[in-house]
């Protein structure tokens, strides 16, 4: 179990319009500077993998199960060019959907490199309390 602060951010992305979707995040880095205690402990062997040039943003992400899978609206996480990793934290039923239609399932330690200036989408998870992973945004 990870044992840091979680914070409601009250919708999933801003194109998504269902009231009733929230997730629980955890902001590891932004704005050019570390922002938890866990960010050396959790990122720093994600980081020795990626090699970037710079860090744009580092976040958890944790969707609450729902009865049934939900997959969220497309969005890009920044309009410019840059790289995306999800690392997936527990396996579970979830996907990320990429530009191309291509879903990718969230399996432990799985770490997904993708473009994220281009639309992909997140969804819940319907077989766990959880779906939990590692997002970073990244040159």
């Amino acid at each position: 179990d990870i044992g840091f602060g979680w914070f409601i951010a009250p919708e999933i992305n801003n194109n998504d319009d269902n009231d009733n979707l929230f997730y629980l995040t955890h902001t590891f880095y932004a704005e050019f500077e570390i922002r938890s205690n866990w960010f050396k402990e959790l990122l720093t062997p994600i980081l020795k993998n990626l090699e970037p040039k710079a860090i744009i943003r580092a976040k958890g992400n944790l969707y609450p199960g729902t009865q049934t899978v939900i997959k969220h609206r497309k969005h890009t996480d920044f309009s410019f060019k840059h790289k995306g990793a999800i690392f997936y934290l527990n396996t579970n039923n979830g996907v990320t959907t990429l530009d191309n239609g291509t879903e990718i399932e969230s399996i432990e330690n799985r770490l997904l490199l993708f473009n994220s200036s281009l639309p992909h989408s997140s969804s819940t998870c319907s077989d766990k309390k959880y779906r939990i992973n590692i997002n970073i945004n990244y040159l």
